[in-house]
């Protein structure tokens, strides 16, 4: 069964590619093939993360499970799709924060 905090945050990843990938891509619905390997690859990690029901934002993770290039991409997609959530989906955007302060257990 799913965590509801996995659940959210594939959401959110999948928002925020979904922004970088229209406006760099310029894909109108979906993701262009690049997006859509690291969508999966994305995925995949988050299913299986150790941390479960205790999970922080993955940037505030302390086990790094993408491969670095992996997550350089990703890091370069949320530093461009975090801000501007926050006036296309603010919710989502205060949820990633406040998820972002706290710490998985051990």
């Amino acid at each position: 069964m799913m965590s509801k905090m996995l659940d959210q945050e594939k959401k959110t990843v999948r928002t925020m590619l979904r922004l970088y990938c229209k406006d760099h891509h310029h894909t109108q619905e979906g993701l262009c093939p690049e997006c859509q390997e690291l969508e999966r690859y994305a995925m995949t990690r988050l299913d299986h993360c150790r941390f479960g029901d205790q999970k922080t934002s993955c940037g505030k993770c302390p086990v790094h499970c993408y491969k670095p290039d992996m997550r350089e991409r990703m890091i370069e997609i949320m530093r461009y799709a975090g801000p501007k959530m926050v006036f296309s989906h603010p919710l989502m955007a205060f949820r990633h924060l406040i998820t972002g302060i706290k710490k998985p257990s051990k």
